[in-house]
């Protein structure tokens, strides 16, 4: 048979392996070498079951308990924001409810357990409703019903039911429909209906692997369990040699013959002598040895072990997503280094995390506080998360320069009318702190009032003809000019008749004129260069080819005293 036409075995199926990888076996290195990296692997442990291992950690490492601890913290700590149409006394009696449920304390305490076991429930206590396998009903929730959270983790009594969610418009979907509550026998006390349940649950993990952790999550500890060993060996063996920093040697003549062939009385003097020489011993007594022996000290130098603690620490921080300088309290190291990058970085992070996990559980209590505060819900309610970085006085006043410049900007463009100027200045006093005087009244009474209009109202230069006549006086020669009494006037201008008193020192010139347009230009460059002007102060501003002398009156309102010609 022809090479072209041999027959090929049959490749029974189940039996087709491709392999794909790189191998080079005289230098052992890579698949199938016997290099020791090759001998790696990464077997499914499955640490989040073990709850001894877990409560142990947690009691007995201070790295275990700021890892689960800390990201909640700061999740809750600027707490929210709700906005929405609500009057200020309904917002006092909803900060009521939280602070008489100890809603934000609760919350914590779920975030929490469920990091650390994977995964916590908490369960919603409503006031005269017992049966809690019927769906929560807000239209049942009377007032000042609601009784807060009762938190309850994993391992502590509570047991997701084999019945999935199949509704896809509901919160819960794909997740169980009951969860059975049990006493210490295992006994079931209650089943709870899902819409009762507010679920925290650690690490989200594949759909296979959350049905292995019957719903729940992975603990934050697993994933980090490695590294958590490796820092505290180098922590512990950094501690055991400060035993070895220091090690006195003794040479001793003929010590071998000694303890080889010497008689038991013997050793015993020796051993004696030798315990007897390490009790004299101090810092400010004598050491006393035989002459022909000799005590030498050896110190230990710790020379790069501190690079090596860093590097452990460094791989912890980066596993758990929080900054050394929270994990572990230390202090930035390095010139000129504040680790406001890194705290910048893990507050962004944190964000995420509260959109991701916080608000969802926020939505879910909200209707039910509302019910139970106000009697109704708003429609138009929202949840705000304020800032985590807070920003310095000089930051502060820097952002609020630049943006109300902005919004100036535009209202002076005619982008925007005075109400919607207004209206972003206020906005800016959640962030700035600033603007907050600026009522609604005050908006609204703004309405439609252009920059032209309102600078047409205040200008005291803005005639109705295209030309303000005569607004000051100008000296040419830039000299003081005296009015004399007694000099005879005709329509305004001195006339040629006889003078009474001495002569002037300047004659007066002739007065100039100004446009509407100018002072425009002008007051419009005055208010863009000088912002920060105050009402009373006397500025000297130049603008092309003059320079003008004016009297501050307010923001954008000026008195023009006088204007000469830039020699």
């Amino acid at each position: 048979m022809s090479r072209r036409h041999k027959e090929t075995e049959p490749v029974q199926a189940g039996q087709v392996m491709t392999m794909d990888a790189f191998s080079n076996a005289l230098f052992r290195l890579g698949f199938g070498s016997q290099a020791p990296i090759e001998a790696t692997e990464y077997p499914l442990t499955r640490m989040t079951d073990n709850y001894a291992l877990l409560n142990s950690l947690y009691r007995g490492n201070w790295v275990v308990q700021n890892v689960v601890e800390i990201i909640p913290a700061d999740m809750l700590r600027e707490w929210f924001n709700i906005s929405g149409d609500i009057s200020p006394k309904g917002e006092e009696e909803v900060e009521r409810a939280f602070k008489r449920t100890q809603l934000r304390s609760k919350i914590n305490q779920g975030l929490c357990w469920g990091r650390l076991y994977g995964g916590a429930a908490g369960l919603i206590l409503i006031k005269g409703q017992d049966n809690l396998s019927e769906p929560l009903d807000l239209s049942l929730i009377l007032p000042g019903a609601f009784q807060g959270l009762y938190i309850l983790d994993r391992w502590s009594g509570i047991n997701p039911g084999a019945e999935i969610v199949n509704d896809p418009g509901d919160r819960d979907f794909n997740l169980p429909m009951w969860y059975d509550i049990t006493n210490a026998r295992g006994e079931t006390v209650s089943r709870v209906h899902h819409s009762r349940i507010v679920r925290f649950t650690g690490r989200e993990l594949p759909y296979l692997e959350k049905t292995a952790e019957m719903y729940w999550g992975e603990s934050e500890i697993e994933a980090i369990f490695e590294d958590i060993k490796k820092h505290d060996n180098v922590s512990a063996n950094m501690a055991n040699l400060t035993f070895r920093a220091n090690v006195d040697t003794m040479t001793v003549k003929d010590l071998e013959q000694l303890i080889s062939i010497g008689g038991k009385e013997q050793l015993k003097r020796f051993w004696e002598t030798m315990q007897a020489i390490s009790v004299v011993r101090s810092n400010f007594g004598l050491q006393l040895i035989n002459r022909d022996d000799k005590i030498q000290n050896n110190q230990y130098t710790f020379t790069g072990l501190k690079d090596v603690y860093d590097s452990m620490c460094l791989d912890l921080s980066g596993a758990t997503h929080i900054p050394v300088t929270k994990l572990f309290g230390r202090s930035p190291a390095g010139m000129n280094a504040t680790g406001e990058s890194d705290l910048k970085n893990y507050y962004d992070y944190v964000d995420t995390k509260r959109e991701s996990d916080l608000r969802p559980i926020l939505e879910q209590l909200m209707p039910v506080i509302f019910m139970s505060a106000l009697g109704y819900v708003p429609d138009d309610y929202d949840i705000q998360f304020p800032p985590l970085w807070t920003p310095t006085a000089g930051e502060i006043a820097d952002i609020a320069a630049k943006k109300a410049s902005t919004v100036i900007e535009a209202y002076q463009s005619g982008l925007m009318d005075k109400k919607a100027a207004m209206y972003e200045l206020k906005q800016l006093s959640e962030e700035t702190g600033l603007f907050s005087s600026i009522s609604d009244e005050d908006i609204n009474a703004a309405a439609g009032v252009s920059w032209k209009d309102d600078t047409a109202l205040k200008d005291p230069l803005s005639g109705i003809g295209g030309e303000v006549s005569d607004p000051f006086e100008v000296s040419t020669a830039g000299s003081i000019t005296l009015d004399w009494d007694g000099q005879p006037r005709d329509k305004g201008r001195y006339s040629f008749g006889k003078m009474r008193g001495k002569p002037p020192l300047k004659k007066r010139t002739k007065s100039g004129k100004m446009s509407k347009a100018e002072a425009a230009r002008v007051s419009s460059g005055i208010l863009t260069d000088h912002p920060r002007l105050k009402p009373g102060d006397m500025k000297v501003y130049e603008y092309g080819t003059y320079q003008y002398r004016v009297l501050v009156k307010g923001p954008g309102e000026y008195t023009f005293i006088s204007r000469s010609k830039l020699k």
